[in-house]
């Protein structure tokens, strides 16, 4: 039972890191973008290694694998604040989809 749940979960995560993927390509501007790679790389990633650490079972490889989910959960939060606060600092601006509302006679 422990393998086919390990695949079903690492499956689940590959689909949600492809789905990032076309994010990151059809998303309009760079904030957009870098939402759908942070939340890929921080939850599909996870999936991933979480379904590799129900494989393996209870071992070494398990604590290894549950040390670099905790590494990722940590750093790429960070990693994505760092890079919108930079960008936002450098002068980059969200592309807003609003339209103008015009004014009411």
């Amino acid at each position: 039972m422990g393998p086919i749940v390990g695949d079903l979960i690492v499956v689940a995560g590959s689909i949600f890191i492809v789905i990032g993927g076309i994010g990151l390509i059809r998303f309009p501007d760079f904030f957009t973008r870098m939402h759908a790679g942070g939340v890929t790389d921080t939850f599909g990633a996870g999936l991933v290694l979480t379904g590799l650490a129900i494989q393996a079972g209870m071992s070494l490889i398990t604590v290894k694998l549950l040390l670099i989910l905790l590494f990722l959960w940590l750093t790429s939060p960070t990693a994505t604040h760092a890079l919108a606060n930079s960008a936002l600092e450098a002068g980059l601006k969200p592309k807003l989809d609003r339209q103008e509302e015009a004014p009411s006679s």
